[in-house]
């Protein structure tokens, strides 16, 4: 064990030394924040700590700390002095930049008289001319409220009822009554509100049945810290009522009598109930039956509409394969990367292990330095009609920084040795996952989350190539207008450990119908039937 983490030990400091070295010579740095949350008391002063590595001196540069976005500014450190434009109104006053250490890349920013809003998520941001880094860390406030306050309430159902009051505390307090041999007793109620300030104030009550319980104790525990208050109660044995044997005698007869009529009134409402819970239940078959069948009029009746102007729909993936042909997309051998690994009935192409991982290609495109692109064709090409394929990404365990894959269509003539750009003018057209986000050549696709199974629609009659998540039907991206040179092919690539792309059957996939109401998509358009524009994308 010990043998492990010394390896684990060297293994971070030859990384560390890796990273130093790499950047000597550069103007490339990594900003460093407490990976432990920062925890403080309500009302004092804390700081929230930065430094970039490898050690610089940051007079020059650009520092903000922020909270959620980036306009809601903290503190903002520019041209040498503090900017107070675009500082949040509750830290004007309450927030002072510490540079004792600037000189050597450390500063802290100060924040007077914790509140208890001042809890959360905070960024820190470097920026040094074009280049800038960023650290989140988390600041906790804390409030050490008044300790808890037990008072007798009164007698209360055979028993003495006491309260356990406090205030002031923040996260909300955990409440636990103990007795004098420290057994745990159960709250009969709890009852919490925060005022203004967000403070919690907490009254927990309890009912003591049990006279040999003559002491009991309230503890308050704040949950951050496991610091605790406590206070303990004596009550005086004759403060417990007494009960005279008749009074038991009368209890147990009328207990007895309760329990028989109880049965009665139990038997009669369960027979009632069961009754009712037939007809709930036949309401509710034929009431289904309706909704079934009216739902699936109204989806022959769109569909019918949509069929009609199903060039302007930009929805309803499974809707739109009727118009096109399926493809049994087979890949290329002869037009796949040495270094691309093909299932025996090439429908799935996988990265060679121990293949040297490339770059990002957006900084290799500036430098102008050459690196490789694992790419393959497939086999078949178009050059009229309309065809649609599915494509299935599965990125494995080991996704990292460095995986990238793109599905899309190219020209068959186009250039795929070495490092090349995978664009419209390059004759590729195609959508890229890089770094955890979907693109397009020109943007980034807002989405959810990235699609695994992309439907691929070619249609060389109106020069327009779409992209669909054939889960949900969804459009992704489509490139218009487009302009062929010669025959299009099916087009993949990918980069990066455990990544692998499947080419599916189509026909095979389930298909998924539209909601019964997609009126949130919908809008006019003044060259459509009225009717049919229920169906066309905003």
């Amino acid at each position: 064990m010990v043998s492990f983490l010394d390896f684990s030990l060297l293994r971070d400091l030859f990384s560390i030394l890796l990273l130093q070295v790499s950047m000597w010579g550069s103007d490339s740095f990594l900003v460093i924040s407490p990976s432990e949350p920062i925890v403080a008391m309500l009302g004092t002063d804390t700081m929230l700590p930065c430094h970039v590595l490898p050690a610089m001196s940051a007079e020059n540069m650009e520092l903000r700390w922020f909270r959620s976005e980036f306009s809601e500014a903290v503190y903002v450190y520019q041209d040498g002095m503090e900017q107070v434009g675009e500082q949040l109104v509750d830290f004007k006053g309450r927030a002072e930049l510490v540079k004792d250490s600037i000189t050597e890349g450390r500063v802290s920013v100060k924040i007077y008289s914790l509140r208890i809003s001042d809890s959360g998520i905070y960024t820190c941001f470097f920026k040094k001319g074009s280049d800038f880094q960023e650290a989140t860390l988390e600041l906790k406030v804390i409030g050490l409220g008044s300790g808890p306050r037990v008072f007798i309430v009164g007698p209360e159902d055979t028993g003495i009822r006491l309260t356990c009051t406090g205030k002031g505390w923040f996260p909300q307090p955990e409440v636990q009554w103990k007795d004098a041999t420290g057994e745990k007793i159960s709250s009969l109620s709890e009852v919490e509100t925060q005022d203004d300030d967000g403070l919690f104030q907490i009254e927990a009550s309890l009912i003591v049945r049990d006279s040999s319980k003559r002491e009991v104790s309230c503890y308050m525990k704040n949950p951050f810290f496991g610091q605790e208050q406590v206070e303990t109660i004596s009550i005086p044995e004759s403060f417990f009522p007494r009960t005279s044997p008749w009074m038991a005698a009368f209890a147990g007869t009328f207990l007895i009598l309760g329990i028989f009529l109880g049965a009665a009134v139990f038997w009669a409402w369960k027979e009632r109930q069961e009754k009712r819970r037939q007809w709930e239940a036949l309401t509710e078959k034929e009431k289904e039956s309706k909704t079934k069948e009216l739902l699936e009029k109204e989806l022959a009746r769109r569909k019918q509409l949509y069929q009609q102007n199903w060039r302007k729909a930009k929805l309803y993936a499974d809707w739109r394969k009727e118009q096109f042909e399926a493809v049994a997309v087979i890949l290329d051998p002869n037009k796949a990367h040495p270094n691309l690994i093909l299932s025996e009935n090439r429908k799935q192409v996988s990265l060679m292990e121990n293949t040297p991982e490339n770059c990002d290609a957006s900084v290799y495109q500036g430098q102008g330095e050459s690196e490789t692109i694992f790419s393959v064709l497939g086999q078949n090409c178009f050059t009229t009609g309309r065809h649609y394929w599915e494509i299935e990404v599965n990125i494995g365990t080991e996704v990292g920084p460095e995986t990238r894959w793109a599905v899309g269509v190219c020209s068959n003539t186009v250039n795929r040795d070495g490092w090349f750009v995978e664009s419209p003018e390059k004759g590729f057209w195609v959508i890229t996952y890089n770094k955890g986000v979907l693109t397009s050549p020109i943007e980034s696709l807002s989405l959810r989350q990235c699609p695994q199974r992309i439907g691929v629609f070619l249609d060389c009659e109106d020069r327009d190539v779409s992209f669909y998540n054939m889960v949900d039907g969804s459009h992704i991206y489509s490139f218009t207008g487009i302009t062929f040179y010669g025959a299009v092919c099916p087009y993949l690539s990918l980069q990066g450990a455990g990544t692998s792309v499947t080419v599916c059957s189509a026909s095979g996939y389930t298909e998924n119908y539209p909601e019964s109401s997609p009126k949130t998509h919908l809008r006019s358009d003044m060259d459509v039937p009225q009717e049919a524009n229920s169906l066309l994308p905003p």
